[in-house]
Order: structure tokens, then C-alpha cells, then sequence
């Protein structure tokens, strides 16, 4: 099935989302045991989830470190690919920038959100005059009981696949 067509099904079906996360997880090798999970995915809104599993915890049984940060990444950058054709654009995350708030210890919740206005101010228009650009996008995870963990900037660089210089 096309990518983009099963994630606009994953919006409207619990089936479709199931099955978005059963073929993620084994797109994305490295994800796979950390169990990260699309909860919820809208056009302008992103939820996922990292389970509180032996896998994703540290020596003092908190959400690692590690973890909260990759499914930061997970988390703005499907969104931002979601919404973007990703036969037009790269993406590639440029850096992270991560606060860590409180010690998780239950299940992490990321919530990413864009708006219409966001993509054509932060990555249309200035696609239209330059080459590349590099967006900031905000994630926050907080634990199932809302106590925020985590503040995460992702700073991802953009690209039409058309200006990626290839090797000869």
C-alpha cells in the first residue's frame, strides 16, 4: 500500500493505524524495540507513545534518556513527512535539543501539532528562494498522569529532492 494513503486511513481508522505501526516498526529497524506507538495522527497533530518496558529504561528504572530523545525525533519528523511529499522532499534531522524536566517512570507521551500557516511560512516560501531550510519543531512528552518530562526542539533540514547533489 502507497505510504500516503495508509497514513490518511491511520487517521480515520483504528485498523489503518494498527497497521501503519506494524509496517513502521519494521521500516525503521532501530525503532522496533523500543515499541513506539502513533496513538494519534491528524493532519496538523501527532501523538506517540514509548512504552515503560525494560528495553526503554535506565539503571534507575526511568525512561532513558536516550529513548524520550529518539521518539522526540520520531514524532516531528513523521509529522512533518506526513504532511510533506516525500517523493519531493529530504529530510534530515540537523540537531536536538533536549530538556529533561521530570524522571519518567510510566509510559511517555509525545504531542508534536503544525498548522497550514507554519508549513508555508517556515518551509514553502523560503524553498521558493533558497536551497535548503532548517525548521524547528517543538515536542513535549509527558507521563500518562501529564507530568511533563521532556521539551525537545528538533531542527530538521529540508530539501527538495531535485537540488540533492548525487554522486557521479
Amino acid at each position: 500500500m502507497n505510504p500516503a494513503k495508509l497514513i490518511e486511513k491511520a487517521k480515520h481508522s483504528r485498523f489503518y493505524l494498527w497497521l501503519l505501526n506494524f509496517m513502521l516498526s519494521r521500516m525503521i529497524p532501530f525503532n522496533l524495540p523500543h515499541g513506539f506507538e502513533i496513538t494519534h495522527i491528524a493532519d496538523s497533530h501527532m501523538e506517540t507513545r514509548l512504552p515503560y518496558k525494560r528495553k526503554n529504561l535506565n539503571h534507575i528504572k526511568g525512561l532513558h534518556a536516550c529513548a524520550l530523545a529518539t521518539l522526540s525525533e520520531f514524532t516531528t519528523g513523521f509529522l512533518l513527512i506526513s504532511r510533506l511529499d516525500m517523493n519531493r522532499y529530504r529530510l534530515i534531522l540537523q540537531r536536538l535539543e533536549i530538556d529533561f524536566l521530570y524522571q519518567g517512570k510510566m509510559d511517555g507521551i509525545g504531542q508534536f501539532s503544525i498548522s497550514n500557516e507554519w508549513l508555508e511560512e517556515k518551509i514553502y516560501k523560503p524553498l521558493q528562494s533558497q536551497d535548503s531550510v532548517v525548521v524547528p519543531c517543538t515536542v513535549k512528552i509527558s507521563d500518562s498522569k501529564g507530568n511533563h518530562l521532556t521539551t525537545a526542539v528538533a531542527h530538521w533540514q529540508l530539501k527538495d529532492w531535485k537540488k540533492v547533489k548525487t554522486k557521479a
